[in-house]
């Protein structure tokens, strides 16, 4: 999946997706979610939750920015 770009619409990622984009799996995303080191998920369901998907990018993006 490619990553959300500036000029796409801001929308909910599910996990699936967050996943594929950032290369990370389940658990290690939301032991990054639960240290305040990733973005945290929304409930958008009884039983479901997605993630922003301009946070997301913009965490992408700043991981991306740090390296020299």
């Amino acid at each position: 999946m490619a990553m959300p770009t500036p000029t796409e619409p801001r929308r909910i990622m599910r996990l699936p997706e967050v996943q594929a984009i950032t290369g990370f799996g389940r658990a290690w995303i939301y032991h990054l979610m639960n240290e305040g080191k990733f973005p945290k998920a929304c409930r958008i369901g009884t039983r479901a939750v997605g993630w922003d998907s301009e946070a997301v990018r913009e965490w992408i993006e700043s991981r991306l920015g740090s390296r020299a």
